[in-house]
C-alpha cells in the first residue's frame, strides 16, 4: 500500500504557496493527487469529470473539423486532465496550454502528475508560463485566432483565485477574448457551481450563441451526485 501521505512540491509564489500532494484514501483504497493555492483545493484525481467535459464539450460544439486541424488553448494547465483529453482528438493541430505558476508547468515537465500518457510526450502540445487573462486582454493575444479557448482557471466567473482575473468575466473581458477565436469558434470555461444566468447574459450579449452545460458525477466521499458547470459560447 502506498504511504498515507506525501508532499511532493512545495513553492512559493506571488500569488501565494502551490503545493502537489498525495494522499491514500483507505476507504477507496486509492491514491489521490491535489494541487493547492495556499489552503484553497484547486484540483483533484480524484474528480476530473468536469475538467474532461469541458474539452469534449468544447470541441463538439466546432462540428466537423478542417482537413488543417484545430488550433486549441487551453487557460489554466493543473492537473492536466483537459489537455489530455484535447489531445485525445485527432483533429487537433495544436494545443498550447498557458498558466501563471510556474511549478505546475514543472511538475509536468518533470512527470510528477500521473498522467498518462504524460502531455510533452505528444508533439502537438505546448506547455507556456504567461497570465492568460492578461494576453486574453492584449492585442497579440495567443498568435493566430484559434478555433476554440478552453478555461478553467478560477472556481467561478465570480469566485476568484486572485483579483487580477475579475474584469475578464465582464463583457468587455469576454469581446476581448472572442477577438482571439476565428469565426465560428468556441470559448468553453468550467465552473465550480451550478449555472449563473447573469454570466450567460453577459456572454450572449458578446457572443453568436451561448449556452451551459451540467456536468453531474459522483461523489465518492460523500456518497452523492455532485454537478458542476460548463459554459459555452460561439463567435459570429
Amino acid at each position: 500500500m502506498s504511504r498515507l501521505f506525501e508532499e511532493i512540491d512545495y513553492q512559493v509564489t506571488e500569488i501565494g504557496a502551490v503545493s502537489l500532494r498525495r494522499r491514500h484514501i483507505l476507504s477507496l483504497n486509492q491514491d489521490v493527487w491535489e494541487v493547492l493555492l495556499g489552503d484553497e483545493h484547486l484540483m483533484s484525481s480524484l474528480f476530473t469529470a468536469s475538467e474532461i467535459a469541458l474539452a469534449k464539450l468544447g470541441l463538439a460544439a466546432l462540428g466537423d473539423a478542417p482537413e488543417t486541424g484545430w488550433d486549441v488553448v487551453v487557460g489554466g494547465l493543473g492537473l492536466g486532465y483537459t489537455a489530455a483529453a484535447v489531445l485525445e482528438h485527432e483533429s487537433v493541430r495544436s494545443l498550447e496550454v498557458v498558466d501563471f505558476l510556474a511549478p505546475v508547468i514543472e511538475w509536468h515537465e518533470k512527470r510528477l502528475v500521473p498522467l498518462d500518457p504524460p502531455l510533452l510526450d505528444d508533439d502537438r502540445c505546448t506547455l507556456r508560463q504567461a497570465d492568460f487573462f492578461a494576453l486574453a486582454a492584449s492585442g497579440e493575444g495567443f498568435g493566430a485566432p484559434k478555433d476554440v479557448i478552453l478555461i478553467d482557471i478560477d472556481h467561478t466567473p465570480d469566485w476568484l483565485l486572485d483579483a487580477r482575473s475579475g474584469s475578464f468575466y465582464s463583457e468587455d473581458g469576454l469581446r476581448q477574448l472572442a477577438r482571439h477565436l476565428k469565426p465560428g469558434g468556441v470559448m468553453g470555461l468550467w465552473s465550480d457551481a451550478l449555472a449563473d444566468e447573469a454570466f450567460i447574459a453577459r456572454m450572449k450579449a458578446v457572443f453568436s450563441d451561448a449556452w451551459r452545460e451540467p456536468v453531474t458525477f459522483h461523489n465518492p466521499l460523500q456518497d452523492r451526485p455532485f454537478t458542476q458547470t460548463v459554459y459555452l459560447a460561439r463567435r459570429v
